[in-house]
């Protein structure tokens, strides 16, 4: 039986990890960055290096500009959006997967056979964990890419799936790694996983 299992995640908890984790203990294909060279692939219109510009951002430069010289286009986000949709449900029709990010719980949100994980722990834990990914980043440096990526997954989310980021309702199952560790968040996937 097919199973896709997306996670959502804030910046440090852990998210990616666990998804490989997962994908590893299940046999099945862990999909995180890769999927963005997919995604390009898929749209004729967008090299690898706007894919990776636009990658779950929402642009700041849409308005005058891009009505001007883009006028009978939509904006390259839009075009990334729509092919990263194409992507992820082609993806999910075709195989089994561990997806992180890009939405894809709001995405295969009609599929049965998909378990909606989200990712969270405390600040200072998402700060050690990163200390720990990144021992040249000093804290500053750290907590400064926390707020930015967690307010860039936000403002994405709402923008394309009119959804608020991280909220419980929008999910099967949510882990918080800095009350549970990210073994146990592992084995609960892995059980609820089961299910599907």
């Amino acid at each position: 039986m097919k199973r896709i299992i997306t996670i959502g995640r804030q910046f440090g908890a852990g998210g990616g990890e666990i998804g490989r984790r997962v994908a590893r203990e299940l046999g099945i294909e862990y999909v995180d960055r890769d999927l963005i060279l997919r995604t390009a692939a898929e749209s004729m219109q967008l090299t690898p290096e706007e894919v990776r510009k636009w990658d779950e951002k929402v642009p700041h430069d849409v308005g005058f500009a891009q009505s001007l010289f883009n006028f009978y286009s939509r904006p390259l986000s839009d075009e990334l959006w729509n092919a990263q949709v194409g992507a992820i449900r082609k993806l999910a029709d075709s195989q089994s997967c561990v997806i992180v990010g890009r939405n894809a719980d709001y995405i295969l949100r009609e599929f049965d056979h998909c378990l909606r994980i989200f990712v969270h722990a405390d600040r200072n834990w998402r700060m050690a964990h990163m200390a720990k990914l990144m021992p040249n980043a000093t804290p500053e440096a750290i907590e400064a890419d926390m707020r930015a990526a967690d307010k860039a997954r936000r403002n994405y989310c709402a923008h394309y799936t009119g959804q608020v980021y991280g909220a419980a309702e929008n999910y099967d199952l949510t882990l918080c790694t800095s009350k549970l560790g990210i073994d146990k968040c592992v084995a609960l996937v892995l059980a609820a996983s089961d299910q599907l």
